[in-house]
Formats: structure tokens, C-alpha cells, sequence
């Protein structure tokens, strides 16, 4: 009997050793989640007024679920570039219009989300809205997608123009029958900007901010918002009517993967 009793005691001062080693183990341990630097805010704590519709936080993109590294859809960027957004919008509220961000700062996760899907040829469930006319094979060649992106070093935005007062957008829901991006406004995905010619995230020449084939009232709100960005310090993506960059960069070479949410700015 006391021979098992200092077997048992034997076994369970083993079993606690390797707890503890497991414990201490660089592989076992939960790596802290990474945070943002304090140069980064939330858009809303600058100005609360610019509406935000987060796409990548919901299924309504171009893969047709939600983007890894989208926790919360809070806009996050680099301070001078919400400062800069603050200044656009204080103009644009006395002509009777507001900025509404799709998406801001974005972690590398989520880029290295979109190559995983571009990789994958047999996944064209979102191909009817977002690229009809492009090859899924051609994305990368064709620029659509990319292994990094301006959006994670923080002072990129992607966003459009609401007239006020703004009407409500209705939620998308997964399975609903899928119209082209560049189709007339009243027959496309239903959105409460301006008609800028396509949606967002168009994969189509036709979201070139300055395509000769967008033309009339569609072609001067593209120019009205990029004429108000770039009189605050922000440059336009010419092959993307949404896409704009705050210059100079803070972080022009720096690409982050902290995560989209209110966590990540740590208070600041």
C-alpha cells in the first residue's frame, strides 16, 4: 500500500512538472494580440459625424463573407489622415453632403485573406456583383488583387459621398440575387451615396476615377470628391474612384496586422 501511495505521489509530481513546462512553453502560451500604435485613432472619435458603413465587417464583398482581422467595424486610421477627413467633411456639411467610409486602416491578415481567395479558382460565388467581365484568374496580373496593400500602413481610405439627410441602407443578405457593380443605380446593390457609376470594390476599368465612358452627373461627383480630398492633403488611386491616401505618409513603409476594433487603440 505504501508502495502505490509513492507511485501515485511519483505520477502526479510528474504530471505537475509537465503542466508547468507547458505552461512556460513559447508554443503553448497565447501570444498577446498586437495593438496600434498611439498614432492611431478611431475615426468616429474625431469626427462622429462622418458616416461609416464598414463593408468588410459583413458578407458583402467580393468573397462573400467577412474579412479576418475585422473584429468591429470601427474605422481606424493614422491621425493626420482623420484630422484631414475631419476638415473634408466640415466643408462638405455646409453644401449639404457627408464622407461615408467603407473601409480604412486594414491588417495585413485581412490582405492575406483576399490572396487566399483569389487563389482559389472554384470560389466565384460573389463573381455576378463584383468582377462579371474579369477572368477570377486574372486578378492578381490585372491588379485587383495584391499581396500588400497602402491600407495597412494606415492613411488610406476608401469612401464616398451621402447627400443629406441621409436615407438608410439596407443590409445584404447572403444568397440574394447578385446585380453587376457598373449596372445602373436603381438596379445594383442599393447604397445611399451619390451615383459614382459603379459600386464599391468594382473590379472593372469602369472605376477608373477618370474612365471617358462615365460622363454627366455620375463623372462630377467623382470629380467633387476627389477635388474636396485632395484640397485637404489626401491623393486619389486613378484606378479607383474610392481610394484615397493621405501624403506624407506617417508609415510609408510599415505594414500592420493589429486587428480592426476598439481593443486595438488601447484607449488612445
Amino acid at each position: 500500500m505504501t508502495g502505490m501511495r509513492t507511485a501515485l505521489r511519483t505520477l502526479a509530481v510528474t504530471a505537475a512538472a509537465l503542466l508547468a513546462a507547458t505552461a512556460l512553453s513559447p508554443t503553448a502560451q497565447a501570444r498577446p494580440e498586437s495593438r496600434a500604435p498611439e498614432e492611431f485613432v478611431a475615426l468616429r472619435s474625431v469626427d462622429p459625424t462622418i458616416i461609416q458603413e464598414m463593408r468588410y465587417t459583413t458578407a458583402h464583398t467580393f468573397m462573400g463573407e467577412r474579412v479576418d482581422g475585422y473584429r468591429q467595424s470601427v474605422c481606424i486610421l493614422t491621425r493626420p489622415a482623420a484630422r484631414a477627413l475631419h476638415l473634408a467633411q466640415k466643408r462638405l456639411l455646409r453644401q449639404g453632403y457627408s464622407l461615408k467610409v467603407y473601409d480604412c486602416y486594414r491588417p495585413q491578415r485581412a490582405v492575406d485573406h483576399f490572396v487566399r481567395w483569389a487563389k482559389d479558382l472554384d470560389d466565384q460565388s460573389m463573381k455576378r456583383e463584383f468582377y462579371p467581365l474579369v477572368d477570377k484568374s486574372r486578378l492578381f496580373e490585372d491588379g485587383y488583387i495584391a499581396e500588400k496593400s497602402g491600407h495597412s500602413r494606415g492613411s488610406t481610405v476608401d469612401l464616398t459621398l451621402v447627400r443629406l439627410p441621409a436615407l438608410p441602407t439596407r443590409p445584404y443578405r447572403p444568397g440574394e440575387r447578385l446585380t453587376p457593380c457598373f449596372a445602373p443605380k436603381d438596379e445594383r446593390f442599393p447604397d445611399n451615396s451619390v451615383d459614382m457609376g459603379t459600386g464599391y470594390d468594382c473590379f472593372d476599368t469602369l472605376s477608373h476615377t477618370d474612365d471617358p465612358r462615365i460622363q454627366g452627373a455620375q463623372r462630377a461627383n467623382r470629380q467633387f470628391l476627389k477635388r474636396t480630398l485632395t484640397e485637404v492633403g489626401f491623393v486619389n488611386l486613378p484606378e479607383e474612384w474610392w481610394h484615397f491616401t493621405h501624403k506624407p505618409e506617417l508609415f510609408p513603409d510599415t505594414y500592420f496586422d493589429f486587428p480592426v476594433g476598439r481593443g486595438a487603440l488601447g484607449g488612445h
